[in-house]
């Protein structure tokens, strides 16, 4: 893990931000204000609790592997279920954290301060279909235009170069989210785009393995498709990555943290 100092933004002239000691006027490295994204985030966070909580059942492990974290470029990689549900059950557990709860989300006091430094990201045409999608942007996505997929049909189209450079200024700043497989479909490849991330980024990788989120839910995350499920979020110790290991053997390890080699039958 290389160190990266954390950064740090504000609406104010950089000579006048020690003045903004609760952080009122902080923003992101993209301009976004961080006390709107609080604001966000605990509306969301009040919302949808029940649904991880009542009307059906979060299981978390691993949330020791975070309580020591450093406030920036630790990059969070998982398995992906749905659009929203996964992302917003990741930011509750992280507000939670934050107040020092392990491996649980009751009581929701922590929802009274989350945690603004964090991102995920997320495909560009999935977060502007609908009003739902663009207020969950508020909450810190990072949208990228898909090379390989739109619409839910396999294209292909010029790479999004600004997508790294997007991530890794979220890195300088805080924590990131990303499902490396840039799809629902459970056992899809991890993109090689995964491994140059790391590669020139150099972050703290923490895999997370999820499940549960593709019963209880419809593909967006939003509707309820079966209640009393048993939704389980393990977070895994960090991955360890040498110097010589090259984008492949990166991309390999990071696909089998997240337990999505594909079995035989796959094949």
């Amino acid at each position: 893990m290389k160190y990266i100092k954390p950064t740090k933004f504000s609406y104010l002239p950089k000579f006048l931000m020690p003045l903004d000691v609760l952080g009122l006027l902080e923003r992101d490295p993209f301009g976004n204000s961080l006390l709107v994204r609080r604001i966000m985030i605990g509306i969301v966070g009040w919302l949808t609790y029940a649904r991880y909580t009542v009307v059906n059942r979060i299981q978390i492990e691993g949330t020791e592997n975070l309580e020591n974290l450093p406030i920036n470029n630790v990059l969070f990689l998982s398995n992906h279920q749905t659009y929203f549900a996964d992302v917003i059950a990741f930011f509750q557990i992280f507000c939670a954290v934050k107040w020092g709860f392990q491996n649980t989300l009751l009581p929701p006091v922590y929802l009274l301060g989350p945690r603004a430094r964090q991102y995920y990201v997320a495909a560009s045409e999935t977060m502007s279909k609908g009003i739902i999608p663009r207020i969950f942007a508020l909450g810190g996505a990072l949208t990228i235009e898909r090379s390989w997929r739109a619409e839910g049909r396999e294209v292909k189209r010029e790479v999004d170069t600004t997508a790294n450079d997007k991530i890794a200024q979220a890195l300088a700043h805080g924590w990131v989210v990303s499902f490396p497989q840039g799809t629902t479909s459970p056992y899809a490849p991890v993109r090689k785009g995964t491994g140059h991330l790391i590669k020139n980024n150099e972050p703290i990788v923490v895999p997370v393995v999820i499940n549960g989120f593709r019963r209880a839910f419809d593909k967006k995350g939003l509707r309820f498709k079966k209640r009393n499920t048993l939704l389980t979020v393990r977070f895994k110790e960090p991955l360890q990555f040498g110097p010589d290991d090259s984008i492949e053997d990166i991309v390999a390890k990071v696909r089998h943290a997240i337990e999505q080699d594909a079995p035989t039958w796959v094949k």
